[in-house]
């Protein structure tokens, strides 16, 4: 018996408003952004034309095709063995950003290069400083522990004009930090996000990724394949995802002068209940959860401030000026 084909939403209403990929893909266009795209594309079950999620070399075809129809990335390569992040999701943490930072400016998004991001972990892929370029015309920093990782990011910068300029690159020598030798004496970033490591090991990380396909595939694979790939820093790390958001809280109080707005990415909701307490002993003036969502995945921005109400209006004067600053729709309220 034939699958029935499925009656799909004109728009995937979970994606954030402004979401360039609220539409389902229009495979034409990105293979002719991407042609080696098309060796991958073929009819699902339903009928409908997608790629094997299942296949590192398709999923990696298919965010080449994005970054170049979507945000005019000419090249990019990542080395096979790194993580291969899912540009939706990505996009839409960017555009939960803005709309916090235009929260706290009134309503209108600050644009421009004289807007800082300190992208913790840029990975190989350098994936939030393009999008945050080509959104809102951001600049980034990007830190990394991986020498092999910022090679790969620098290759990316190098090979694309409209990034040079706009991303500067910064080694991390020690790997128990996160923030010192990252933000320099007097600099100022008014975004700091990241996308922490999820496990505790390698082992928890294959379980979840072999539970995950035996529910999708709903039988058990021979072995784990990693689908969007990750070395073991960007996968795990010791304490997991809950350890590491609380390191990050407690040492991002010794730069509460530096950065308007903290964020991480939260997959575990459990999670939250150990870092609001760490928020609440650093003295945290400000906290916000945002959740997020495509299709049936769930997850959260969690994102805080040390700075007071006067010194959030001073940053506001001296650095967002307003008639570089365009309307947000219903940012949410900060102030």
């Amino acid at each position: 018996m034939e699958d029935i084909k499925k009656e799909h939403p004109k728009e995937k209403p979970r994606f954030h408003p402004r979401s360039l990929h609220r539409e389902r893909y229009d495979f034409k266009k990105l293979i002719k952004a991407h042609p080696e795209l098309e060796g991958f594309v073929n009819p699902n079950k339903y009928g409908d034309e997608s790629v094997d999620f299942f296949d590192p070399q398709a999923v990696r075809a298919l965010n080449t095709a994005l970054l170049k129809h979507f945000y005019f990335i000419k090249y990019w390569a990542i080395p096979s063995e790194y993580l291969c992040p899912p540009i939706p999701g990505r996009s839409d943490y960017i555009h939960h950003i803005a709309d916090l930072l235009g929260g706290s400016n009134f309503g209108r998004i600050p644009r421009g290069d004289k807007i800082k991001c300190l992208d913790i972990g840029v990975g190989a892929s350098c994936i939030y400083p393009i999008i945050a370029n080509k959104l809102y015309g951001w600049a980034s920093i990007g830190s990394e522990i991986d020498p092999v990782a910022l090679e790969s990011a620098k290759n990316i910068i190098d090979k694309n004009p409209n990034l040079k300029g706009k991303v500067e690159l910064r080694l991390q020598t020690n790997s128990k930090d996160i923030y010192y030798g990252m933000i320099k004496h007097e600099e100022k970033f008014d975004i700091s996000v990241c996308n922490p490591p999820f496990h505790s090991s390698a082992k928890e990380a294959e379980a979840e990724s072999l539970r995950k396909l035996t529910n999708l595939k709903k039988t058990k694979p021979d072995k784990t394949v990693l689908n969007f790939g990750g070395k073991s820093h960007e996968l795990w790390c010791e304490g997991g995802e809950s350890r590491f958001i609380r390191k990050m809280i407690r040492e991002s109080k010794k730069f509460g002068d530096s950065c308007f707005w903290f964020s991480t990415l939260v997959s575990k909701q459990t999670h939250l209940k150990s870092a609001y307490i760490t928020l609440k002993e650093t003295k945290a003036t400000k906290v916000t959860t945002i959740p997020m969502g495509q299709g049936h995945k769930s997850s959260r921005i969690l994102a805080w401030t040390f700075l007071t109400k006067e010194q959030r209006a001073d940053w506001r004067k001296t650095r967002w000026e307003l008639k570089k600053m365009s309307p947000a729709p219903n940012p949410p309220k900060t102030e």
